[in-house]
């Protein structure tokens, strides 16, 4: 049974999904008025996992993240670069699409964006002013009242009241009951894109948007609810508010939030400047390091982002490659030997599941696997009946790891020779510079560097070559 925390209840509890043997998940996906930044790329690839994970488990999934192509960053944006907020959005929605691609991120089926949900959109306002739970001022604004939500404050655990700096205006808007009340519609402002409708023209508040596009696709029967940790406040509260007054009842959704990728204990932010580009980092490590790099950490906590644990992530990988490509096409043997570390690798698969049981628990499956590849490589390499065995498995239980993290080779690739090749050679030619220079010592710092990254050096007449480590032994070829 899987089990997943529940930000409403501050608890994990089995997933029941509101229909057998199907899962629907909402997601609030990116604000596009600049380039996409690794802590955008987080939770994508995060719920990449928890869908094939799910859908592992045998969940027939329906997957929904929208693009928040119309806001106040958004207009902001446009206006400060002199293009169109269509143009603008278009060009880094499409860049971010090619990204996750390369992420291997198997994309939700439906990703709507405001700017094309305005119909849906103006018929939820209307709902809530006709239930109450909105107002229209003269000036054509619409206000959610939250006094008609007495249990406002229920999923962030903050009471009606409580002051909230850079998410609530303190000043009155005309016509505006409660500086509490947050925007469905806003009033035409010069120089922005507006929408008519029955209250003026303007365009939706950012709130309204999700709940509105969520509804559209999903329903009310929405099973989990995601975004960042940042989204609980004002975003995922006032949805909660709006989407049980437009339903008339509490919903059963789960709202799961992930940690923040951090820079120096410091949020990674497009508008604190210090994002870093996922194209900037695709241009330097292989798409599977980035992936499994966001994953290392439990989807709950912060992610500390450095480049030194990224190099150290990259070398782990390789290794795993390394000792993948000597196990891949071994074929399983007609008789077993017996031993127990054949039934551990027999028991790894289900194993490996039950830590995703527990509310999607990536560091404890990639551990078990590194752990699985670092007990076993050594009777793989002792060659014979048993390094047989034990390289068929290794490589059955890493494809099966695979199906979740997608962090082997790619059929047709060229990952697994062209991985870090740059870097590598780079490494090889600041060695054949020393060796030149007679700087011995450096040349085997090198050498010990790309001994560590699971490479061995061969010096041949024809130059270098880097031999992947462990190397085979003669009873194993």
């Amino acid at each position: 049974m899987i089990q997943i925390y529940n930000t409403l209840t501050h608890s994990k509890a089995p997933f029941v999904p509101a229909v057998p043997g199907r899962a629907s998940i909402y997601v609030c996906g990116v604000t596009p008025y600049a380039e996409a930044h690794v802590g955008h790329a987080r939770p994508a690839v995060i719920w990449d996992v928890i869908k094939r994970h799910l859908e592992r488990r045998g969940y027939v999934v329906f997957h929904v993240q929208n693009f928040t192509d119309m806001d106040d960053k958004m207009v902001a944006r446009a206006s400060a670069s002199g293009e169109s907020v269509y143009a603008l959005a278009e060009r880094n929605m499409q860049r971010y699409l090619g990204e996750l691609r390369a992420l291997q991120v198997d994309l939700p089926q439906v990703m709507p964006r405001v700017t094309q949900s305005m119909e849906a959109i103006l018929r939820y306002v209307e709902v809530l002013i006709d239930k109450g739970y909105a107002y229209a001022t003269e000036s054509g604004d619409v206000y959610f009242d939250v006094s008609k939500k007495p249990d406002y404050g229920k999923l962030s655990r903050r009471s009606l009241g409580a002051e909230e700096s850079g998410h609530r205006s303190i000043v009155e808007a005309e016509g505006k009951r409660s500086h509490e009340d947050f925007s469905l519609w806003k009033a035409a402002r010069p120089g922005e894109p507006v929408w008519p409708s029955p209250w003026g023209p303007g365009r939706p508040g950012w709130h309204i948007e999700c709940s509105a596009m969520s509804d559209y696709h999903l329903g009310t029967l929405v099973d989990l609810h995601g975004g960042g940790v940042d989204l609980v406040f004002p975003h995922h509260e006032n949805e909660l508010a709006q989407t049980e007054a437009h339903a008339g009842h509490a919903i059963q959704t789960i709202f799961v939030h992930n940690g923040l990728v951090t820079i120096e204990d410091v949020k990674m932010s497009k508008s604190l400047g210090n994002g870093i580009t996922v194209s900037s980092l695709l241009e330097r490590f292989h798409p599977a390091v980035l992936r499994t790099y966001l994953l290392s950490a439990h989807y709950r906590s912060p992610l500390a982002f450095d480049d030194e644990s990224l190099f150290g992530w990259q070398r782990a990988l390789e290794k795993l490659w390394a000792v993948y490509r000597m196990a891949e096409d071994m074929d399983p043997p007609g008789t077993w030997p017996h031993a127990s570390w054949i039934d551990d690798l027999l028991g790894f698969e289900e194993a490996f599941l039950a830590a995703m049981d527990d509310d999607f628990n990536t560091p404890k499956a990639l551990a078990m696997v590194f752990d699985m590849v670092r007990t076993t490589r050594p009777i793989m390499d002792r060659g014979g009946l048993e390094g047989l065995v034990a390289g068929y498995l290794i490589a059955k239980n890493l494809r099966q790891a695979d199906r979740l993290f997608q962090f082997l080779p790619r059929p047709g690739s060229a990952a697994a020779d062209d991985l870090g090749q740059k870097v590598l050679q780079g490494l090889l030619d600041a060695r054949a510079k020393a060796r030149a220079e007679k700087a011995y010592d450096r040349a085997d710092v090198i050498r010990k560097v790309l001994l560590d990254a699971g490479w061995r050096i061969e010096d041949t007449p024809a130059g270098p070559r880097l031999i992947a480590e462990p190397v085979r032994s003669k009873a194993n070829s």
